[in-house]
């Protein structure tokens, strides 16, 4: 017993030195902070060597078998010890060959990560300037900018970005992927990732993708047709489509949506909803500049949890975007990623569990759990009823029904296309694994690229090629992707949950507790499908998503009416949530910009004036 009990003490001690050391590294490269790239790789390597060596997974083994006590101490020891279990299980790097396949294959996704901070990328924009440009603003550009030869300089510098990734060292570093996976057992990297991140087969998880994907099919292709008669087949081309549908809306949006004001609406609506983060301390990088990576993300230095003498560690949790503040459409993004990010960072901030091998985002950690917990909060952007309590203009007025109107009549013949963005990145880097390496070449990974758009999509290209994403580019993200669909699912499952019970989501507090007692406070000790029978009583179900997917613009706009009408009339219960019990600091790679250790209020004047002395906004 005194030996497990030391066994479980070290390995809670031992993890999060490896796992601090490999975070702080991973924050400073990313974020432009440190060039130690080398140093990075280092860390991640020991990291790894620690979560997959078989010796620790031996003397776990062996320590539980040596429990048979019954009392509660011990079910304690034996709850944590199986956490641990399941860690180095779902990491074991068995052969020597395949753990020198991974120690090389990190050192070439670090030199990839490395020559590309310092890729530059330019593009036209709002105001005709040729600048430098991240693939954010290249993003938003496409969507708002009215000059068509300025939305096509942000694709041309998003397709130029797929030659340089295919130049560059991706096409080796997929072939090492497939020697790793393969001096493993697998029969290639792709069925590798879902068996351990998922914990099913690649044949498993395209039975439910296929079905969504035939459920959504005719709703899409429906939505391209019509607006193909209605404004032409240019409006097909990848630079017009997101300008065609959305580009006008999202510019009379800009006003009700003001970048500034995005850190106050954060921390205002999940006080609303009763989301705590129980003395976490939270760092927030928020604005571009150039080498930071260019896609939001969040990572906790240190886990959560209860240390062997019952004394709470709170979270350290980090998050990033890469907003430009003066740019339309920024403000919208903003919002989006605090919500997104900040969901992440509530979830693992209230695991309550005895080891912090609950509550990290890596395997056993399933990705569709994790992305269930983010996308749940960001989907509350798209309620009319937020937007008419939150989105408000710099005179106080809320945004207009006619304009939420508006929005969903451009938005919701694609809301089976939204979905369908995220669907076509797991076939095409199935079918990219699948290639034997004297197939792996730029020729025929990009006509693989090409032929995935069309068939999921319906475009000869995408508005966001798909080598453009920076998920393929490292391992942890790679194969993956179809985790946010599968989160997606439960998202609108957990949705109709909360809506059959309490009849709305904004601003209700018993939001907030229910999602920590269900799929919060457990972690990664249950799986994604035990949490949601926890919380709804189903298992998990696509059919909620796929539902919203085909419902019609009149139905949107009648459940719009619905929620804006029960929205002006409701009384809403006032939170016990003043704050959101967290140490908040807003940064701009080494340089503080603001921080709640004086209030919150005095963290968002702060931000709104550095924001405004920066960016005249």
């Amino acid at each position: 017993m005194e030996a497990a009990r030391q066994l479980f003490a070290a390995l809670n001690r031992d993890y999060l030195a490896v796992h601090k050391a490999k975070e702080d590294l991973f924050w400073d490269t990313y974020m432009a902070i440190s060039d130690d790239h080398a140093g990075f790789a280092k860390a991640e390597d020991a990291y790894k060597n620690f979560t997959s060596s078989p010796a620790k997974l031996a003397e776990v083994r062996a320590a539980l078998a040596q429990l048979s006590a019954d009392d509660a101490d011990t079910q304690a020891l034996k709850h944590g010890l199986t956490g641990w279990l399941a860690l180095f299980e779902s990491n074991i790097i068995d052969s020597d060959a395949a753990r020198d396949l991974m120690s090389q294959l990190i050192v070439m996704e670090a030199e990839l990560f490395a020559k590309k901070r310092d890729y530059v990328q330019t593009h036209i924009n709002d105001k005709g300037e040729r600048v430098e440009a991240t693939q954010g603003s290249l993003a938003t550009n496409m969507s708002t900018n009215p000059s068509e030869e300025a939305r096509k300089s942000s694709f041309d510098a998003m397709a130029g970005l797929e030659n340089w990734v295919l130049e560059n060292g991706f096409l080796e570093i997929v072939k090492q992927r497939n020697a790793f996976a393969r001096a493993q057992g697998y029969a290639n990297y792709f069925d590798y990732k879902v068996r351990k991140n998922e914990q099913m087969s690649s044949e498993a998880l395209f039975a439910i993708l296929d079905d969504f994907e035939v459920r959504t099919r005719d709703t899409n292709l429906r939505g391209l047709n019509e607006l193909a008669k209605e404004h032409g087949k240019d409006a097909l081309l990848p630079w017009n489509f997101r300008y065609t549908i959305s580009g006008d809306v999202a510019r009379q949006l800009d006003p009700y949506l003001p970048f500034a004001k995005g850190l106050q609406r954060w921390v205002d609506s999940f006080c609303g909803l009763g989301i705590t983060y129980r003395g976490a301390t939270l760092q927030l990088d928020l604005l571009e500049r150039k080498g930071k990576y260019q896609n939001g993300f969040c990572h906790g230095p240190i886990p959560s949890f209860y240390d062997v003498d019952g004394r709470w560690v709170a979270g350290q949790i980090n998050f990033t975007s890469d907003a430009k503040p003066d740019q339309v459409g920024s403000g919208a993004r903003a919002i989006n990623t605090l919500f997104h990010e900040g969901g992440h960072a509530a979830h693992f901030a209230n695991i309550t569990q005895n080891s912090p091998c609950f509550s990290q985002e890596f395997a056993p950690s399933s990705m569709a759990y994790a992305e269930t917990q983010s996308m749940f909060c960001d989907s509350l952007l798209e309620d009319a009823d937020w937007l008419k309590r939150y989105a408000k203009n710099a005179a106080g007025e809320a945004v207009p029904d006619e304009l939420i109107k508006m929005r969903i009549e451009k938005t919701q013949p694609f809301a089976a296309l939204n979905q369908r963005n995220i669907l076509v990145v797991p076939y095409f880097e199935r079918a990219l694994y699948l290639l034997a390496d004297d197939e792996l070449t730029s020729v025929n990974v990009l006509a693989l690229a090409r032929e995935f758009e069309m068939k999921i999509l319906g475009f000869e290209q995408a508005g966001r090629p798909l080598l453009a994403i920076p998920h393929l580019l490292n391992q942890e993200s790679a194969a993956a992707y179809h985790g946010y669909l599968l989160a997606n699912m439960a998202v609108y499952q957990t949705r109709a949950f909360f809506e059959r019970e309490y009849g709305y989501l904004t601003d209700n507090p018993a939001i907030g507790p229910l999602l920590s007692e269900h799929y919060w406070v457990p972690g990664n000790s249950i799986s994604h499908n035990a949490s949601l029978i926890s919380l709804t009583g189903e298992a998990f179900n696509a059919k909620y998503l796929a539902d919203s997917c085909n419902q019609t613009v009149e139905a949107a706009w009648a459940d719009a009416e619905m929620q804006i009408s029960a929205a002006a009339s409701r009384v809403y219960p006032e939170s016990p949530l003043k704050n959101l019990d967290a140490h908040i600091r807003i940064v701009h790679g080494a340089e503080l910009l603001a921080d709640n250790t004086q209030s919150d209020t005095q963290m968002f004047a702060d931000f709104e004036r550095v924001v405004s002395e920066r960016y005249g906004v």
